[in-house]
Parts: structure tokens; sequence; C-alpha cells
């Protein structure tokens, strides 16, 4: 269960405010996955979070969605306070993008109808009604991200990279304020993971839509268009702040734990071991 923080208990409640957590730990079964995060999130706002694997990633996320209560800490995710909040109400208006769920979506079903479903907040048709534009949107939001002849085909049979943005659409469907994406380019080939960059950039420069926080440990998978970036290892933070001031060689080398060497292009970034032929530390 969530405890109020004592500073955060007289903030007069903003709109403009998305995420607000303060002194933020969660331990579970001894380990500790995350450790005092601090982190404010303003509607609009595109926010990368980066670090390497066992970070803490994948639990922050499962914190701002309400799927993950903080064992001490400060959690708010759209005015709404973990802990004294009915998560069942917050949960739709969080969209969430990632491997746990993908593995729920039922491979018989037809792709039009895993993005419907979000509608209720379900995996897989039952006895839910659609009205004509609850269809009309869900086939919207997949021409939208490339899957506009896809809406018959069983997601079964789709490739990873099809799955994937069938996985966004479904996001999007009910109108959430918020956005989450666990790892969406994870697993794909050059060409799919360039296309899905480009629909998600497109995304991040659209002023209308959701603000959006997207994991990652990989700097070449920023998409063009995110705004900040918060780094995170073994739980804590290492930096966090705006994309151009605080994603630099020094932070991403305290982040990963190896002397790395950031380059940036067109507003993609990659990034490379400062001395490659180096011999390894012990």
């Amino acid at each position: 269960m969530s405890i109020p923080h004592p500073a955060r208990t007289a903030r007069t409640e903003s709109a403009a405010l998305v995420l607000d957590l303060a002194s933020l730990v969660v331990v579970r079964d001894g380990a500790r996955l995350l450790d005092a995060v601090d982190l404010e999130v303003q509607e609009g706002q595109r926010w990368i979070v980066l670090g390497p694997n066992g970070a803490g990633k994948t639990t922050l996320l499962q914190v701002i969605g309400g799927h993950l209560f903080p064992t001490s800490g400060w959690a708010a995710i759209l005015g709404e306070v973990l802990g004294e909040t009915d998560v069942f109400e917050l949960r739709p208006r969080v969209g969430l993008a990632s491997a746990a769920l993908a593995d729920r979506l039922p491979r018989e079903e037809r792709v039009r109808d895993v993005v419907l479903t979000a509608a209720y907040a379900v995996v897989g048709r039952f006895r839910e009604r659609y009205d004509q534009l609850d269809a009309e949107r869900a086939e919207r939001l997949l021409a939208l991200m490339g899957m506009a002849g896809f809406a018959e085909r069983r997601f079964g049979t789709l490739s990873e990279g099809e799955r994937k943005r069938v996985q966004i659409a479904r996001a999007l469907m009910s109108d959430p304020e918020l956005l989450l994406l666990d790892e969406p380019a994870a697993g794909l080939d050059l060409g799919g993971r360039e296309d899905l960059l480009r629909r998600l950039s497109r995304l991040a420069h659209d002023p209308t839509a959701p603000t959006i926080i997207m994991v990652t440990h990989h700097v070449e998978e920023i998409p063009a268009g995110m705004t900040h970036v918060l780094m995170l290892r073994e739980g804590r933070v290492v930096a966090a702040g705006e994309l151009g001031a605080t994603l630099t060689s020094a932070n991403l080398s305290a982040c990963f734990g190896l002397p790395l060497t950031l380059h940036q292009a067109g507003g993609r970034f990659a990034a490379l071991l400062a001395d490659p032929v180096a011999a390894p530390a012990d």
C-alpha cells in the first residue's frame, strides 16, 4: 500500500501533471526493484525510460499502469493516488502495449477484435456489444499503424512486427490520456524496427496524441520526437530530464556501466564502446 508523501499532500492538483512519483520503492521477494524513484511527467511530454536489463524499467511501468502497488512512497497517476483510488477505473485511462499483455491475446481472434476489445478493457470477444463508431475507430487505428488490410486476419498468423503494430493500435483504442509502451521494438528485424519507429515518431509529433512513456534498453530504438528521458540502473535514477541535455555519453556510461560514446543524427541515436578494442575490466 502506498503511503502519501508529506511533500506532496499539500500540492494543488494540476491538470497538466500526468504522473507524480516521489520516493517510490518497490520490494519483491526481498529484492529492491525500485529505490527512491522521483519523477514528474507533464501532459504532452514524450518520455523514454532507458536502462540495462534488470534496471526496474518494466516494474516502473507496472506501477504507472496501476498493475503493481509500491512498497512505499507516493504514486499519483492522472491525479489518482495509488492506494486511494479504484485502479479498475484508472486502468482504462492508460493505454498499454507490452509482451505480457500480448501473450494473453487469443491467437485465433481476428485482428479487428483484438483492437475492439480494448474498449471494454477485456481480452477476447465474449458478449460485449460494440457500435459502429467503435468499429470505425478500430479501423482508423489499424490504418494509422499500417495494418488497414489485416482486420480479418487471425492475430496468430501475423509476423512479430505486425503483432507489435496491432498491440499499439489496441493501446490507443480507449482514447487514453497516457500511453505506455514496454519495449515495442524488441525482437524486430532492422526493417520491422525502422517501420515501427517511423510510425511512433509520427505519433510523438502529433499534438493530439496522449502523453507517452516508452521503455527500451537500446538508444537506437528511441523514436524521433521524444522529449525527455529517465535513466535507471539497479532500480535507482541515474539521470532524468529533457532528452537533449540528459542523454549524454557520460550519463549513458553511468547507466550501463561501460565507457560509451553517444552519436546523434536526424533526431535518432546510436551508442558504441568508447574503445572497442580495449581489454574488458575484470
